[in-house]
């Protein structure tokens, strides 16, 4: 029975770029987070794929590649705004179970759809006419089809661009047969290995393998959970839990110093902390880490009472900063990044009985500060640990993580106002 329909937007940030920019279309692309040689693009369109470039590719190499291909700068803001837009067209054909990445969707499929293939692949075939009428015809999709989503994010890959792939109970094993070991979720080169040593060097080989010997080469229930899927059940996964909070950034050349790699990490920690505030949650260590341009790096770690006050985390970064080896005061910093970890849910936090007076205090006053970054834009108000590095760390967007534009530049629904219009 089809139960899942997987949406996987190709090449987006490249193919975004080319509806937004026509001079861009037809032509390859390269989207990178800063306009430099040695940056890696974190984002190439269809035609520089079919020219044999990769994603992560640096800009020189590109170059030398192909020559003639357009490097841009990325704009997370445009890309998150068309992510919406994109999810909003879907849902009206289909509802989306579950946003999987800012390119990805996975959508669940009525009983009126699980037994006939045909009109779920008409479905599909809808999705991708009505996108292309309301959003753009170059923004393209490959969907997958399947009993569950293992298998329908499996189909979803197996024709690329703008394919469209079912897999029925009858296809399996059959249509699988003909995939990599990599070419599942879940196999990378690290578990491919493993199976080799298994003696599993083929899918049919795998596909004959029980779950209890899978559930022995993973070394979790996860063998298990594969089996499962493969083979078009419906093992629910493992919820995902909010279990840190944290931002990185490499320095560029003139900022690769102790006194702006110091200013970088308070910077970073005050927008880690407005997003813990923003989700309700409270943060009961922090994990300050350092990469030196030598190849050595330097990490401190240090648990407290859980809270979310911007000022505690900034006097604990300090004293962190302040235990590096003497050694590591004549290296060149080149990437820093901050995590605020043991997260606790709102609901379950108890205030300390003998500071709830200064936590409730503090509880305003960033409620102040939050309030007047996001209807003023970022850093209108900064704790100054982050004064001169301001202009570091802007919005990205992590693979598993869309960031809000509301919370990390301008909230529009604000109106650039502190108080509702009567």
């Amino acid at each position: 029975m089809l139960r899942n329909l997987a949406i996987d937007f190709d090449s987006f940030f490249a193919s975004v770029e080319q509806q937004e920019r026509p001079e861009l279309r037809g032509k390859p692309v390269g989207v990178v987070p800063v306009m430099a040689e040695t940056t890696g693009c974190i984002a190439i369109s269809i035609e520089a794929k079919k020219l044999g470039l990769k994603r992560n590719v640096r800009v020189a190499e590109a170059r030398r590649l192909c020559p003639g291909i357009a490097i841009v700068e990325s704009r997370p803001e445009v890309y998150i705004a068309y992510h919406r837009r994109l999810k909003a067209i879907i849902e009206s054909c289909v509802p989306v179970k579950k946003v999987q990445s800012i390119d990805e969707l996975e959508c669940e499929l009525t009983a009126d759809f699980g037994h006939a293939p045909e009109r779920a692949r008409q479905l599909a075939l809808d999705i991708k006419t009505k996108l292309a009428r309301e959003a753009g015809a170059h923004v393209r999709c490959s969907i997958g089809i399947g009993p569950n989503w293992f298998l329908a994010k499996v189909a979803s890959d197996m024709e690329k661009p703008d394919g469209l792939v079912v897999i029925d109970d009858a296809d399996i094993p059959g249509k699988l047969l003909r995939l990599k070991l990599t070419d599942f979720c879940g196999i990378g080169e690290a578990m491919e290995a493993r199976l080799h040593q298994a003696g599993i060097d083929t899918v049919a080989q795998l596909y004959a393998t029980s779950a209890a010997q899978l559930r022995a080469i993973w070394g979790s229930v996860e063998g298990a959970r594969f089996h499962a899927w493969m083979n078009g059940g419906l093992q629910e996964r493992e919820a995902s839990q909010h279990n840190t909070v944290g931002h990185g950034h490499v320095l560029p050349p003139q900022g690769r110093n102790d006194a702006t790699a110091l200013a970088v990490l308070h910077r970073l920690l005050q927008k880690a902390a407005m997003r813990l505030r923003h989700t309700g949650h409270y943060a009961g260590a922090l994990h300050v880490s350092v990469r030196y341009r030598d190849g050595t790096s330097w990490s401190g770690d240090r648990r407290f009472n859980e809270t979310q006050d911007t000022l505690h985390f900034t006097r604990v970064l300090n004293e962190l900063w302040a235990t590096r080896p003497r050694a590591h005061l004549r290296l060149v910093p080149i990437q820093v990044g901050v995590i605020l970890a043991d997260l606790l849910e709102g609901s379950a936090h108890t205030g300390d009985l003998f500071t709830a007076e200064t936590e409730n205090a503090r509880a305003r006053l960033h409620s102040a500060v939050d309030t007047l970054n996001k209807t003023f834009g970022k850093n209108s108000v900064y704790f100054g640990g982050a004064h001169g590095a301001t202009d570091y760390a802007p919005m990205r967007i992590a693979f598993t993580r869309i960031p809000e534009p509301e919370l990390e530049e301008i909230d529009a629904a604000l109106g650039r106002r502190l108080k509702p219009r009567k």
